[in-house]
């Protein structure tokens, strides 16, 4: 479900997005636009030093650069933030399959509500000790026996019945990043996985029906989700990124780690195989000492070894889902690490899947507030995540008042009824009123209220 046409995008409430990464921490200001976009108003972006692989290491430098970030949005966008959606990753995060009945007392319509009540009845999960329910997703739905129901609101049933992929983290990983918020002055208003973000973000409806991966290659993490039949299906977690390869880099290479990081994104390669044998690359030497040359192939072999253990680990999930033969969408690289050159070759090569880049362009309208070279900036991988959780935030909103809507709806349904069955009542005790009368003088009610 993409963002609707708001009628006034003008009157469009305001969404923040928070991505807590381990190499940049991103704050998106933004509101729904026409034509099923997303207008953004302002961004800022500030380098992370206290997360480590998805998860808060220091809670005093990462509210330092949340607060950096928050600053230059909203210097950008003349918003004051107080509210904002965060994303959440890290090795913690787990997930599993769970069944959900809910019986009704007669054969009505089943309502929004009464799936709210099944979700809500998910997050009484027990669950192992110091763990939390982060998500609980919806999957097929089966009504009075019949299964494989997508959409259950509006049909007649008694008993439902439904599949849940539910998702779970660390309570002391979620606390400290709600910790974090809070010291910086700010209020969460929902958390969400990074993977389910980054997905509305760069891939369309048809992929996901047609059965599609996400992998978002971040700095310290890289995020699994499949989808199929345009339903969640597995999710993981990968604690590995692009750091790991600037590590790699700065150990082979014996370069600063500044350095190594340059090396990769200006001349990093997926495929040694793919750079000529003679190319080098002249590399400063620290303090006054000769400069170092570097084989671009052999920094190439050097990535290519740590990209492959990351995408076989990608893999065995997409093996281990159960999913592998029904991925006619194949997989969607996105995150910083999708920049990569030639590494779109290395996946189709490693697990003979089709696959591509995902761009978080397609859902960005046009705006005034920020500039053509900051709205192109936006546009790379690396933004999937802080674009998806302003959708998200869309599409938390619109769900809010579709249920308020439903609410109210059901609300006037009953007074309507109580009214139309009190009615009833008095019409029935007013005909037997009036026959109890004509029988015992014989004269009809109207004649016998009229007499003086």
């Amino acid at each position: 479900m993409k963002p609707r046409l708001a009628e006034n995008e003008k009157d469009s409430p305001i969404i923040v997005g928070l991505d807590i990464g381990t190499t940049k921490i991103c704050v998106t200001v933004g509101r729904r636009s026409g034509a099923n976009k997303i207008e953004l108003l302002g961004v800022g972006k500030a380098e992370s030093s206290g997360v480590n692989r998805g998860v808060v290491a220091n809670i005093q430098r990462t509210v330092s650069s949340i607060r950096d970030a928050v600053s230059i949005a909203e210097s950008q966008s003349n918003v004051d933030i107080k509210v904002v959606n965060v994303g959440i990753a890290g090795q913690h995060i787990k997930s599993i399959q769970h069944r959900g009945i809910l019986t009704k007392r007669d054969y009505d319509e089943v309502t929004r509500i009464d799936v709210e009540q099944l979700i809500s009845d998910m997050y009484k999960l027990v669950l192992p000790p110091g763990e939390e329910i982060i998500h609980v997703l919806p999957q097929e739905f089966t009504i009075d026996n019949e299964p494989g129901i997508k959409e259950p609101i509006g049909m007649a049933g008694r008993r439902v019945e439904a599949n849940f992929h539910i998702i779970s983290g660390r309570v002391t990983d979620i606390n400290n990043i709600k910790r974090c918020v809070d010291n910086s002055d700010l209020e969460i208003s929902f958390l969400v996985l990074e993977p389910l973000a980054s997905s509305e973000a760069v891939l369309d409806d048809e992929e996901k029906t047609a059965g599609v991966v996400l992998v978002d290659i971040g700095g310290g993490t890289t995020d699994v989700a499949i989808f199929h039949e345009g339903i969640i299906r597995h999710t993981a977690v990968i604690p590995l990124g692009g750091n790991i390869v600037t590590e790699d880099i700065k150990q082979g290479c014996s370069v600063l780690r500044n350095q190594a990081e340059q090396l990769k994104v200006r001349y990093g390669s997926a495929l040694a195989d793919e750079n000529k044998d003679n190319e080098v690359i002249c590399v400063p030497g620290i303090r006054g000492r000769e400069a170092k040359e570097i084989s671009v192939k052999n920094l190439a072999y050097i990535i290519q070894a740590r990209m492959e253990e990351i995408i076989e680990h990608v893999y065995y999930e997409i093996k281990s889902s159960g999913y592998e033969d029904k991925l006619i969408a194949g997989i969607v690289i996105t995150g910083g690490g999708a920049q990569l050159k030639h590494l779109v070759q290395l996946v189709e090569y490693i697990t003979g899947i089709d696959c591509r880049i995902g761009y978080p362009n397609e859902y960005l309208a046009k705006t005034e507030m920020l500039n053509k070279q900051a709205l192109e900036e936006l546009k790379s991988p690396m933004y999937a995540t802080s674009i998806g959780l302003l959708i998200k935030g869309v599409q938390a909103m619109e769900e809010v008042e579709a249920t308020e809507h439903e609410e109210v709806s059901k609300k006037g349904g009953k007074v309507k009824d109580i009214a139309e069955e009190k009615n009833k009542k008095e019409s029935w005790f007013s005909k037997l009123l009036s026959d109890f009368i004509k029988d015992d003088t014989g004269i009809d009610d109207d004649t016998f209220i009229g007499r003086k």
